[in-house]
Order: structure tokens, then C-alpha cells, then sequence
């Protein structure tokens, strides 16, 4: 507990996702004077008898989808959790399968328009009392393309997000595979065995034990990186799994951009971050930070942003090609994207006049 209560708009400022590198960021002094890990600590908030940040958790919340939800939940390979990302062929199998189903409970056997069939499905659940705050709107993205394969991305309501996940040769194929995966993610979603219960956070926490060597004291504290993982499936409770990773992709881009470290720096509470976090959706405030923070690293550095898009996009075509849930992947290229931009004029304005 801090020995000193801080003003409100001084907390929201050290829980601010930017991280800052002192003299090359693009924000104001003033502003990234209050960011999370500045170059230079601010005397009031990190002493030096504060010491080293402490070490990072046994289990770090970005663990949770890294690698898929079954590396710490116990649901399987891939986000969505029911088919082997490894075989093509299973994979497609299962997407068939379920359509087929989904077409035979809602609109009669034959065949299913599946870019219609996602859009009435989200539609049907906002009827019923879904809340969906930004609406039942199912948004696709063509990937630029003058030849096949041709690739499109589909964002739900929610923010999840799927991609065409077969060799699509024309855009339309690529737009109903991108239907497909979604459709088969959105209706296992309504299975009761997706829902987070009490039964289920218990058994996640004691697999979480058993992979990171933890005992059942540290599930009971919040601050530790168990405790936290917890804390987190409790407040969800009732929650589904693709809910729940809506979420926990904030807390993967914050791990990414490496605002967590910067927070924990700053002497932030794990409870603090959460309960901050859990609460705010990802919106432009947050994906422009973050790209300031790579303009600041490829100044320190030339060649890291090419470095980490390359990476990332690698990430994502893999991901894409099992029919996994693709939003963190996304998001970290398209803020890379934005650095790229933000980098581009920086330089134009500082370019000289003749």
C-alpha cells in the first residue's frame, strides 16, 4: 500500500499506456514528464531508496493468449480451441461442419450464405439482450492484393477478429472463409462450456500451478502473477471465452509495448492496473501512444520497427492459417503501421525548406 494518496488525475496519469524515452518522444514535456517509465523518475513518485522494479511475475497476464488460450487456460491449441492448427484439413473440416449446422437449425438444409448467416447471427444476439456497445455491425477488410491468394480479415462486435484461413483465388472466397471461421468461433462461443464458472477458474488456476511450479498461496495473492491470472478469470465470471480475450488483448499490448514494466516501475499496483485496465477498451488514445513509443525506439535504434513488423507479420499469417483469433496480432501491426506514419512526419517537418 502507498504511503501517500495521490490526486486522481496524477494516478490516471501513471497508468497511462505510453512509456516515453525522454527527448525523442513526440509528446509534449509536460505530458511525458507523468508517463510510465520516463527516462528521468520523477522524484515524488520512484525514490531512490525504492530500489530495482521487482522481477516480473511467474505467470504474466500476455501469457494467456500468446500462444493460445490452451497454454494457460487449458482449452486446447489456437484461440478458438476446437480444432488442431497444425492440420489444414481438420481444421476446415470442423469450419464445414459447424455451417452446415448452423444452416440446418436456422435456415433448412442447403446451401448457406455465410457472410449473411455471421451478420444475422450477430444481429440475433443483439435482439435477445447481447451488449453490444459499438452494435451488431460485422466489419471485413481486404488485405491489398492485385492476384490471389487473397486474404480478408472480419472483426466482430466485440473486437475479436478472423481471417480467411484457406488459398482464397478470388476476394469473395476470401471474404466467406473469413465468414466461416468467425461463424464457427461466434456459435462454440454460446456453449455453456465456454462460459468462465467457478469450476473452470479453479481448474485454469491449478493448471497454471502445475506449469509454472506455483503453490496454492500465490493463487490467493493478487500480487502475484497466479493471483492476478485469477483475479482477472473472477471478475469475469459469466464471461465468455471470446469476451474474456477481448480483454486480455489490452494486457497483451501493454506486455508488448512493454507498459507493464514501465507501470511496475512506477511503483503501480498489479490490482491497480487491472482494475484500470479491465475497464478500458482499446481505442485510438492507446494505439497512438504505443506507436510514439516505437517512433522513440527506431530513433535509438534504426531498423526496429522493420524488425518487429516482419516478426509480426509472420505471427499473423501463421495465426491466420491455423483459424485462430487474430486480434492482438492485428493490432500490433497496425500500430506498428501508425509508427511507420508518425515516423514519416516527423521527418517531413523537420526536413529542410528551400
Amino acid at each position: 500500500m502507498e504511503s501517500n494518496v495521490l490526486p486522481d488525475s496524477l494516478r490516471s496519469q501513471r497508468l497511462q499506456p505510453g512509456i516515453g524515452f525522454g527527448s525523442g518522444t513526440l509528446r509534449s514535456s509536460s505530458s511525458s514528464s507523468l508517463r510510465p517509465g520516463v527516462t528521468v523518475p520523477i522524484a515524488p513518485l520512484v525514490s531512490a531508496a525504492s530500489g530495482p522494479p521487482p522481477p516480473p511475475p511467474p505467470l504474466q497476464l500476455h501469457s494467456l493468449y500468446g500462444g493460445g488460450v490452451g497454454a494457460a487456460l487449458g482449452l486446447g491449441p489456437g484461440a478458438s480451441g476446437h480444432c488442431n492448427p497444425g492440420n489444414p484439413a481438420v481444421l476446415k473440416e470442423a469450419v464445414e461442419a459447424v455451417v452446415r449446422s448452423f444452416a440446418k437449425h436456422t435456415q433448412g438444409y442447403g446451401r448457406v450464405n455465410v457472410v449473411e448467416a455471421l451478420q444475422e447471427f450477430w444481429q440475433m444476439k443483439q435482439t435477445r439482450g447481447a451488449d453490444l456497445r459499438n452494435g451488431a455491425l460485422v466489419v471485413y477488410e481486404m488485405v491489398p492484393s492485385n492476384s490471389p491468394p487473397y486474404v480478408c480479415y472480419v472483426s466482430l462486435p466485440g473486437g475479436s477478429c478472423f481471417g480467411s484461413f484457406q488459398f482464397c483465388p478470388t476476394k469473395a472466397e476470401a471474404r466467406r472463409s473469413a465468414a466461416k471461421i468467425a461463424l464457427m468461433n461466434s456459435v462454440f462461443n454460446e456453449h455453456p462450456s465456454r462460459r468462465i464458472t467457478d469450476d473452470f477458474i479453479e481448474k485454469s488456476v491449478s493448471e497454471a500451478l502445475t506449469s509454472f511450479n506455483g503453490n496454492r498461496e500465490e493463487a490467493d495473492n493478487p500480487n502475484t502473477g497466479i493471483g492476478a491470472f485469477r483475479f482477472m478469470l473472477e471478475s469475469n465470471k459469466g464471461k465468455s471465452m471470446l469476451e474474456f480475450q477481448e480483454l486480455m488483448t489490452v494486457f497483451q499490448l501493454l506486455h508488448w509495448n512493454g507498459s507493464l514494466k514501465a507501470m511496475r516501475e512506477r511503483q503501480c499496483s498489479r490490482q491497480e492496473v487491472l482494475a484500470h485496465y479491465s475497464h478500458r477498451a482499446l481505442d485510438d488514445d492507446m494505439r497512438t501512444q504505443m506507436a510514439a513509443d516505437w517512433v522513440n525506439r527506431e530513433q535509438s535504434m534504426a531498423g526496429t520497427i522493420a524488425q518487429e513488423l516482419a516478426s509480426t507479420e509472420r505471427e499473423l499469417e501463421d495465426a491466420r492459417l491455423a483459424g485462430r483469433e487474430l486480434r492482438f496480432y492485428k493490432e500490433k501491426k497496425d500500430i506498428l503501421m501508425l509508427a511507420v506514419g508518425q515516423l514519416s512526419a516527423a521527418n517531413a517537418a523537420t526536413l529542410p525548406s528551400h
